[in-house]
């Protein structure tokens, strides 16, 4: 997943990265519209950290010459063949700089509008119009294929990549073999790793090809190994799956994984909308699904003018509460969650889709000039709601559905609008 703040970005990266993907974590439903999406054009280090992570300590610590060979013996027992593994790992390194990406948590969350302007960036629109142009026929194959639209493809693509210009310099071997050795979720690592000696195995990539992020997301779009096994397609029928290089196998491997998904045909993601005067900010939430027909009841309109999409159960979004833009989102948004489960993720996706089709993008402002918490700050506001009894539970420094909920009781006995959007002046209102 990326950095443009080297120090900040890059080492949020796994976070992203374990949520990717429907093999690795199922996407929940309430992600919060504040989190910080993570994507591969931001993962970047520097050339200089690139080149400290990828050299091997000059002698490796004992310990994890004793965690190889005991993790060749639980490969073997899950069937791994002695030959893969003679192959693969007297190649494998401990590299210590993984691990300080791994336990290093940025503290500062971007708002919103800032991810988008750097995920839906002019550039990136113009390139991924060029690249649908040079690839359309396999991304109009693909779509017809699996019901994804051809620009949802690219979309992902240049979300996830860039358009494959930054997907990564690490080997998938070292990075796995260090974090299952010594990371946080080493459980998680290790199995990761028999996924990608799978891989390997079944003949698709060799070793030294198998190259990604730091947190071991692989190829074009980012599959983990898990993944990868699960969703990868043969788009060019050449009898292997690469997605580090075969364009036809991203695209049938990334329009498979949305159809699996739930991704259904013929429906758009989601469309901005207009809400009215008083709306009950409390129904912003994606677990309140109700018919497209509903909603128009309570008076919320395309910005367009055009007729709400027909959606059984559509949620309304308002990341930046009632000061910024508003979204019907139906199942196929979703679907995107589930390959990255962040609001500003999915919505980077849809509106870079509408972009690259010659659709304009999002057109209601963003409040720029409010800075989000930070994560102590978020923690603070929810210890001050509870204090005041507005119940937020245990703080986390996440601002997810129950501390919204907390903070829209508190809005509303201010007489402000409740519209659960947490702001440093809503919090020095709480300070005493």
């Amino acid at each position: 997943m990326r950095r443009i703040l080297v120090c900040s970005l890059l080492l949020s990266a796994l976070a992203g990265c374990q949520s990717s993907h429907v093999s690795q974590a199922q996407a929940q439903d309430q992600a919060a519209p504040q989190e910080q999406a993570v994507s591969q054009d931001q993962e970047q280090a520097s050339s200089q950290d690139l080149a400290e992570a990828q050299a091997p300590e000059a002698l490796p610590p004992a310990s994890f010459d004793a965690w190889r060979v005991e993790f060749r013996r639980q490969a073997r027992a899950e069937g791994i063949a002695a030959q893969t593994l003679d192959r693969v790992l007297g190649d494998v390194h401990y590299l210590p700089k993984i691990l300080e990406y791994d336990r290093s948590q940025p503290e500062f969350v971007r708002p919103i509008w800032q991810y988008l302007d750097s995920a839906v960036s002019s550039t990136r629109v113009s390139t991924g119009r060029e690249r649908l142009a040079e690839h359309r026929a396999t991304a109009e194959r693909m779509a017809g294929r699996y019901g994804v639209p051809a620009e949802v493809l690219v979309a992902i693509w240049g979300v996830e990549s860039n358009y494959g210009s930054h997907f990564g310099s690490f080997s998938t071997l070292d990075a796995l073999a260090t974090l299952a050795f010594d990371g946080r979720r080493r459980d998680f690592a290790r199995g990761e790793l028999i996924a990608a000696l799978r891989i390997i195995e079944a003949g698709d990539i060799a070793p030294e090809r198998m190259i990604g992020s730091w947190a071991g997301a692989m190829g074009h779009t980012q599959f983990l190994p898990s993944s990868y096994l699960a969703y990868a397609e043969d788009g060019d029928n050449d009898g292997r799956r690469d997605i580090w290089g075969s364009i036809p196998d991203v695209m049938a491997s990334t329009a498979n994984y949305l159809a699996r998904a739930g991704w259904q045909a013929g429906e758009p993601w989601g469309i901005e909308v207009r809400l009215p005067e008083g709306f009950d900010y409390s129904q912003t939430e994606l677990a309140t699904r109700r018919p497209s027909a509903s909603w128009a009841e309570q008076g919320v309109r395309a910005v367009s003018g055009e007729a709400l999409p027909a959606l059984d159960r559509a949620s309304i979004l308002a990341p930046a509460g009632a000061r910024g833009p508003a979204f019907l989102v139906g199942g196929n948004y979703r679907a995107i969650l589930r390959y990255n489960n962040a609001t500003s993720y999915a919505l980077a996706v849809g509106t870079l889709a509408r972009r690259v089709a010659g659709e304009p993008g999002i057109r209601a402002d963003w409040p720029r000039e409010e800075m989000p918490l930070t994560r102590a700050q978020v923690r603070e506001l929810q210890r001050e709601l509870n204090a005041r009894g507005f119940a937020t539970g245990t703080p986390d420094g996440i601002m997810g559905p129950n501390t919204r909920a907390g903070l829209r009781a508190f809005q509303a006995s201010q007489g402000l609008t409740p519209d659960g959007f947490a702001t440093v002046s809503l919090l020095d209102r709480l300070q005493p």
